[in-house]
């Protein structure tokens, strides 16, 4: 058994060992921070939920067609802990994998993932296209819309926020409030001036 507790550095390694579409890296950016934020708010480790965002999706790259099965075996070939690893693949659940979220951790990144590829699609429609003045009830509104970033799955979303026993549009609200201190690195500061430039 392993002691081996990986850190933010390790998991941006090994993110980068897989995936090199900078689309995925903007995406894992973007749920790394949202994990963080729900993390502080629930008074959990950042750092664990941190790094579990960070690499959800090392499989899909390179191997789409395993997604969240693929990445068990990666992980234990690096030595990861089994509860980092099971957390990873239960985001899949009833899509690609039949482990069900059960921590507040594994029920957090089942609700979030898709979600933040909503708000990211919401916010670069604006006319800023920035998610830094990116309202709750626009994403609101794009979530009604099925023809808008249809690929996004609104059931699991919803299921996801009843697991963390959220509203919906609370969801959203603290998803885009995780997203919005890493406008820069995940593209969606918009041509809205950096106020520290």
């Amino acid at each position: 058994m392993s002691d081996f507790i990986p850190n933010r550095e390790d998991a941006l390694v090994l993110l980068k060992k897989y995936n090199q579409k900078p689309g995925l890296i903007r995406h894992a950016l973007a749920v790394e921070a949202v994990m963080a934020h729900f993390a502080q708010k629930f008074e959990e480790d950042p750092e664990k939920w941190r790094v579990v965002g960070l690499v959800h999706d090392l499989d899909y790259e390179q191997f789409p067609d395993e997604h969240c099965h693929k990445c068990v075996e990666l992980f234990q070939e690096h030595g990861w802990p089994e509860d980092y690893i099971r957390a990873v693949i239960s985001h899949g659940w009833g899509i690609c994998t039949d482990v069900e979220p059960r921590t507040r951790l594994e029920r957090t990144l089942y609700a979030i993932d898709e979600l933040t590829g909503l708000v990211a699609s919401a916010a670069l429609v604006r006319p800023s296209k920035s998610i830094l003045d990116l309202k709750t009830k626009s994403v609101k509104k794009k979530f009604k819309d099925k023809a808008f970033a249809a690929g996004v799955d609104r059931e699991v979303i919803k299921k996801g926020a009843e697991r963390l026993d959220m509203d919906l549009s609370d969801l959203i609200t603290e998803v885009i409030a995780g997203m919005q201190p890493v406008a820069d690195s995940i593209g969606l500061r918009g041509d809205i001036p950096d106020p520290a430039a």
